[in-house]
């Protein structure tokens, strides 16, 4: 044993799959550590600290790249014009516990003004989603090394499910006053209020109330975001195609990844 484990051919023939094992072998004692630090440990314990044909750091900078690919789509998509109006999978609608409002002012006239607060909450979420970026780079920056190896680990959307814990907050922070903007610069505030002030006049009995527009089309925003997001991390993994770089096919076409 001790000959095959010092044999240059049997050490070069482990591959990524050894790079990755020591990854998350390292990890298990220092999960807080900076992914900074990945050198120095690399070092200590006696493995390639960089230049090998897929060491530890080589894995780690192909995450990094992956999620600055991943993140930097999505926000692309989102933020751009129609990017929530036109994507059935994220276009936001008015929510499903004032549909017996929506139903009942459309059947009296009040359609065309449905539609304009539909298209205006769209919007709104389009703007919102161009300011996620600098959120998403402060959340890679930050990755511990437990992080990065959950996310090696994990399942297709392991690392959208990191920056939904780790980014939420701070993207709401900034989507909230964006879309509060959107809302009055477009008289969506005054239109969306005045359909429920009419709805309310109705003698309609079980009426429920109406959520708070800004947090609502928030967190609508948020959600497609994240979907979109879901989306890109699950194609770098699973498509060869969507590897736009040599160190993302280096990284996910030799550990399994397609």
């Amino acid at each position: 044993m001790a000959g095959l484990e010092g044999n240059p051919r049997q050490r070069r023939a482990r591959g990524p799959v050894a790079a990755l094992a020591a990854l998350l072998l390292l990890g298990a004692g220092c999960s807080g550590s900076s992914l900074g630090a990945f050198d120095s440990i690399l070092q200590g314990a006696g493995l390639p600290a960089g230049g090998g044909s897929l060491d530890t750091s080589t894995i780690v900078a192909g995450l990094r790249d992956a999620l600055r690919v991943s993140t930097g789509e999505a926000v692309r998509q989102t933020s751009a014009p129609n990017g929530f109006l036109a994507n059935e999978l994220i276009r936001i609608r008015l929510p499903e516990s004032i549909d017996p409002m929506v139903r009942t002012l459309r059947a009296v006239g009040f359609g065309p003004k449905i539609d304009e607060l539909d298209v205006a909450m769209n919007r709104a979420a389009e703007k919102a989603a161009g300011e996620a970026t600098d959120v998403f780079l402060d959340a890679i920056r930050q990755m511990t090394f437990s992080d990065a190896r959950s996310i090696l680990n994990g399942g297709d959307t392991a690392a959208t499910d990191y920056f939904r814990r780790t980014s939420s907050a701070a993207l709401r922070s900034r989507f909230e006053p964006i879309v509060a903007e959107k809302v009055q610069s477009v008289g969506l505030a005054q239109l969306y209020s005045g359909l429920v002030d009419r709805y309310q006049l109705l003698p309609i009995p079980g009426k429920q109330p109406a959520p708070e527009l800004d947090s609502y089309v928030t967190d609508q925003a948020l959600d497609g975001l994240f979907t979109v997001l879901g989306q890109e991390e699950t194609r770098i993994r699973t498509d060869p195609a969507a590897r736009v770089n040599e160190l993302l096919k280096t990284v996910f076409g030799g550990s399994g990844g397609g």
